[in-house]
Formats: structure tokens, sequence, C-alpha cells
């Protein structure tokens, strides 16, 4: 691992950019964004529009290594340039603004009240062309609907396992067991999920550490402890369907918690907006959430 990069995740200011839209939620971000369905006649087209909307949010003068400390991507976006420069490069080159690597393929269908990630076929193909790039680490999703035991230990060891597997090949793996924010089991299973977090972190390496992407909780700083745990470089929470300010100001009462918002981070963002109206209205996103993920609420 890029020892500059691992500093900068690790006490950098800010927040991480979700910028990783996939197949599934690319069609619903180009309409929010302005773009209709109609636009585009393939799933080439719709990834270069996605493209597009990515660059300018990257090549934003708003969008900068002050505030925002890293950047999920997908892998096409990987694949592809910027102003003629790879998409990682110019993130950690001209921004300084670490990339990572969302590398699963999506959910499975619910099952014991958990929807796991699909098996995450060629995984050591694509870690080996990460390689390629100043790619520092992966991102990966599975989704919690109830308080199931069984369902959240499934939904860990699979992240867990992969993740292990990340870190031999030399990446830091964003854990992501995401809980519906909507379940009406959230606190019960958060308790669970923190429960079987702890227990699977003490089955790490000697000097292994892995990142963690949550849900906001339910009760004020209920995840400080995960945040000291020495074996998590740094705890980042997901939007998960709240509006950018709804979100901010849950995120604003977790001390050490910061943002990996996605929705949040592009709402009120147009495809019709003049070069300094996006760029404004970027800017205020990005305020926002920077604001939330430094400033906390006592």
């Amino acid at each position: 691992m890029n020892s500059l990069q691992a500093r900068k995740v690790a006490r950098g200011h800010g927040f991480i950019a979700a910028l990783d839209q996939s197949g599934g939620s690319a069609p619903k971000t180009l309409r929010d964004y302005g773009v209709t369905d109609s636009s585009y006649d393939s799933e080439t087209e719709m990834f270069d529009l996605m493209h597009a909307m990515r660059s300018r949010i990257i090549k934003s003068h708003r969008f900068d290594g002050d505030r925002i400390f890293g950047t999920i991507l997908f892998e096409q976006t990987m694949s592809r340039s910027i102003d003629g420069i790879g998409s990682a490069e110019y993130l950690w080159e001209k921004k300084k603004i670490v990339p990572f690597l969302k590398v699963d393929r999506g959910l499975s269908s619910p099952f014991n009240g958990v929807q796991l990630m699909k098996p995450i076929d060629g995984l050591d193909e694509l870690l080996d062309r990460a390689k390629a790039y100043p790619i520092f680490g992966t991102k990966m999703r599975s989704v919690i609907h109830r308080a199931d035991a069984l369902g959240i230990e499934a939904s860990l060891d699979q992240q867990f396992e992969y993740a292990k597997r990340i870190l031999s090949a030399g990446f830091m793996p964003i854990i992501e067991p995401e809980i519906d924010v909507n379940s009406p089991e959230k606190a019960a299973a958060e308790m669970l999920l923190k429960e079987g977090v702890e227990q699977r972190l003490r089955g790490l390496g000697q000097g292994q550490q892995v990142m963690l992407k949550l849900s906001i909780p339910s009760v004020d700083g209920f995840f400080s402890d995960l945040i000291e745990n020495p074996r998590v470089l740094r705890v980042v929470a997901l939007s998960g369907g709240y509006d950018r300010d709804q979100a901010s100001q849950l995120l604003s009462k977790n001390f050490g918690l910061v943002a990996s918002f996605s929705r949040a981070l592009t709402q009120g963002l147009s495809v019709d907006q003049s070069a300094e109206a996006f760029d404004e209205a970027l800017d205020r996103a990005i305020e926002t959430i920077y604001h939330a993920s430094t400033v906390k609420i006592a």
C-alpha cells in the first residue's frame, strides 16, 4: 500500500466521495441528473453518460483534496481516462484524492433478513489489474434488512473472507454491511452487527487493518468502539437514502464518523447547469458534507 495514501486516509480531514454507481443504480442517478432513459439506447451509452457526469464532478475545481480525502470508483471508471489521464491517476496526481475501487458484483436475493453479495467472480484478476493504477483500496456492499442473527453472521463471514483476500493482494478493503435505515429492526441489527464485527476484527492477522462503511447509527456515538479499534483504519458512513441535509445532520452527532456519500453528494446537480451553477451546487454539497464530517455536535 502507498504510505502517503495510507496517512491521508487515516488522518485526512473531510470525507470519501462515492462515485461508484453501477448498472443497477446508474439509470436513477442519470435521471436525477436530468438525463432521461430515452437519452441512451444501450448499456455502453449509459456508462458513457455516467462517465461524463463523474468526469465533470472530478474536474471541478470545487472537488478538491482539502475537503475530500478519497473517492470510490466503478470498475469501468478505473479503466477510463479524464482529459487523457487515467481516472485514478487524475484523482491522485492532480487532486491528491485517494482512489478506491468498487469490487462487488451486486446483491443476491434476500435470505434470512439480509442480501449477501453475489460471488465476486474474477476478483483476483480485477485486483491484478488494479495494481497498474494508484488504487489504494476496495469497497464491497451487502445489505441487512432485519435483526436476524444467522443472516448477519453470514453477511459478515462473507465480507471478511473477501477482505482477507483483498488484504493479501495488497489493498485496503472497505467492508460495507449496510443496514436498511427504514428497517423497524435497525437498532437491534446494529447491536448484532457491532458484536459480529468486533469478533471478526480479532481474527485479522498481525498488523492488518480494514475500513468499515456503515449506516449512520440509531444511537449517537454507537460505533465509537469500532472507530477507536486499532484494527480499523477508518469508519465512514453511507447516506442510506436520507437526503443530504438529514444525512449530514445525523452524521454530525457522531464523533469520528465521516461521510462516504453518493446520492447525497450528487443531489442538486444537473446536466443542464452552466459551469458556474454546477460548480456552485457541487461546492454547497461538498461543504455541507465536509462540515458534518469534521464539525461535530456535542
